[in-house]
């Protein structure tokens, strides 16, 4: 018989050199107080759990009929002494030996390896070498100056036993008196933590950690934590009213969201998850959760209150509850191993989000297109910071285009709308539908009853150099000098001689065109497609990142307007009147002030020009001389 056999209190030493590596995990692997009540309320959890399955198969014990739950006690005190909080539970129990192993053991060799890696590297993350310790109990030191543990088996012929430490490199067995089944811990707390001996402290720490541990937490005769989450809980069993409270008691926003995702699966992974896309993009004043990010739970507790490791950037706006028992956690449970399994965790959340997505935008395209007009820069920023992106996020993409009525379509729309002749996706960029609806390329579209994508999202300008395609058709911007259309019936019949300005008339007209706007065009040339609008700029073939130019002027970073091919309608009547000008009254003032006020209108239909309102004296100019000469007439 040893001596701690003997004797009703014995010394032992921690088989690690505790009192540094207490020091560590306090100060360095744990990064709120608040997470000690976490983790003895687990481990109580987890000792309640093992007596459940012992009982499965044997009835044979210490108080059969006791109720499984977590009682926690503020024990009054005097005014001077110290505050304690006692934690019970109703569990498995441990005899006098398991005490020793389970509470005195931290660590075997690794202990000193890590503590020799700490020395030789001060930058080394501490949560990253021990994730294979078992020390989530020893968080109490962060708030306790000593530690009672007096704990009694689930065996009837086991005696009660104590367990005593202040975090320094001994701890003490001592006899105890404890008559029912279960683990007490006694912590009596430093008096930097005094404020943990409060009701509503507790109930606030237990209400954000640990509000869904399968067994009842009584703080006094009151039960604190609901014990059953909603998102463990069948579709079929709930209510909408009851997605509505949750959400509502989860992110105080009291409008509904937009969409609700709630599933679960077993394989390839085990998930529980309950989301929510809010209806506003911007949380509002009163929002309780105002960072991106879900809520990660294991085993019913929480690990990471905004877990951004799940989702993609593009996705950061679902909220909401994931809940794994797969998930392997670090030595804090406060991060998750990056490892495979989160890496699957991750795709079935996103594919179902997804799925649910598409469900929406097939069965309630106004709903959708709500959620398009606070979401959709989400999904562009997606294919901006990870091309890879496109193949996920380019079905739920939503455009006005040129026969849509005011109606937004998808890609995938388009494509069945467009003629088995037409190779090409085509898009026109400007500053808003009303501009590019008026804008001079669509004029041979609407003459081809060809349809044509609204392209007005500066993000929209921003991601189109690398779209490329979609589903093998590749994306045409409509002011490409290059662009081929099949020529219309109309065309082929038109008699050029009386549709059109006479060479001569034209050719002086065009170079008084080049005249009067220098070098700020490339070239000015006779356009093969304008029908309806008398001017149009187009981008030589050459030119590079030529959709970045409207970015560049957005964002003011030294923009320079770019130089563009000047294409005018040889039919149109303010070009032959122009002409005429050129042609008898070369001096009018109106020809030059005509040109450039074609040329800046041009540009801002364009979205090029710097200032429109820099315009303005130019319009009254012509306005005053305009109505001098019809004065004159």
């Amino acid at each position: 018989m040893t001596t701690a056999e003997q004797t009703p209190t014995a010394d032992y030493r921690f088989k690690a050199e505790v009192k540094q590596l207490l020091q560590i995990l306090v100060h360095s692997l744990y990064k709120e107080q608040d997470i000690f009540l976490r983790e003895l309320i687990s481990n109580a959890s987890d000792a309640m759990t093992r007596l459940h399955f012992e009982m499965l198969t044997n009835r044979d014990v210490l108080d059969p009929d006791a109720e499984l739950a977590i009682r926690i006690e503020i024990p009054e005190v005097g005014e001077d002494e110290p505050k304690k909080i006692i934690i019970k539970d109703s569990g498995i129990g441990m005899t006098k030996d398991e005490l020793i192993t389970n509470l005195g053991t931290i660590a075997q060799s690794g202990a000193r390896e890590f503590l020799a890696k700490l020395d030789e590297n001060d930058e080394l993350d501490p949560s990253e070498v021990i994730g294979q310790f078992g020390v989530g109990f020893y968080s109490v030191f962060m708030v306790a100056d000593e530690v009672r543990v007096v704990s009694r088996s689930y065996k009837k012929r086991a005696k009660p036993a104590a367990w005593v430490s202040d975090g320094s490199d001994e701890f003490h067995i001592e006899t105890a008196d404890k008559a029912d089944r279960g683990t007490e811990m006694h912590i009596t707390l430093k008096k930097d933590a005094a404020e943990m001996a409060s009701e509503w402290k507790l109930k606030q720490i237990i209400k954000k950690h640990s509000d869904f541990v399968r067994y009842p937490i009584y703080i006094g005769d009151e039960q604190v934590n609901q014990q059953t989450p909603l998102w463990r809980k069948r579709p079929s069993e709930i209510e909408t009213e009851d997605y509505s409270n949750f959400y509502r008691q989860m992110t105080m926003d009291f409008e509904e969201p937009l969409l609700t995702v709630h599933f679960s699966s077993d394989a390839p992974v085990n998930v529980r998850a309950l989301l929510f896309i809010p209806a506003k993009r911007e949380p509002g004043i009163l929002a309780s959760r105002k960072d991106p990010g879900v809520m990660l739970y294991s085993h019913n507790v929480l690990i990471q209150e905004y877990c951004t490791d799940l989702l993609p950037k593009w996705l950061e706006f679902v909220d909401g509850v994931v809940d794994s028992e797969d998930l392997p956690l670090n030595v804090s449970r406060e991060t998750v191993q990056n490892n495979r399994l989160m890496r699957q965790l991750g795709k079935m959340i996103k594919g179902r989000i997804l799925r649910e997505l598409k469900k929406l935008a097939d069965d309630d395209p106004e709903k959708y297109a709500q959620f398009w007009g606070e979401y959709g820069r989400y999904f562009k920023e997606g294919i901006a910071i990870d091309p890879t992106a496109k193949d996920d996020v380019l079905p739920f993409f939503r455009y006005h285009t040129s026969k849509s009525d005011g109606d937004l379509t998808s890609l995938d729309g388009y494509l069945e709308r467009k003629p088995d002749s037409q190779t090409e996706i085509y898009y026109v960029t400007g500053d808003s539908v009303t501009s590019v609806a008026n804008s001079p390329h669509l004029d041979p579209f609407k003459a081809r009853d060809l349809e044509v994508l609204y392209w007005v999202d500066p993000l929209d300008v921003l991601i189109a150099p690398g779209l490329m395609e979609y589903k093998e058709t590749p994306f045409k911007n409509i002011d490409d000098a290059d662009i081929e259309l099949p020529e219309t019936e109309d065309e082929a019949k038109e008699d050029e001689s009386e549709a059109t300005l006479p060479e001569k008339a034209f050719n002086q007209f065009v170079g008084r065109c080049v005249t009067a706007l220098g070098d700020k065009v490339i070239e000015v040339r006779a356009s093969k497609v304008l029908k309806n609008s008398p001017v149009r700029l187009v981008a030589p073939a050459d030119a590079q990142n030529k959709e970045m130019d409207r970015i560049q002027r957005l964002l003011n970073q030294d923009y320079e307007i770019p130089k563009r091919i000047l294409e005018v309608n040889r039919s149109h009547p303010l070009v032959a009147n122009l002409a005429n000008l050129v042609e008898n009254d070369p001096d009018n003032e109106l020809i030059n002030l005509g040109i450039k006020q074609l040329y800046d209108s041009a540009l801002i239909q364009e979205g090029l020009h710097p200032n429109p309102a820099d315009i303005l004296p130019r319009i009254q100019q012509l306005l005053t001389l305009a109505a001098a000469q019809a004065d004159q007439t």
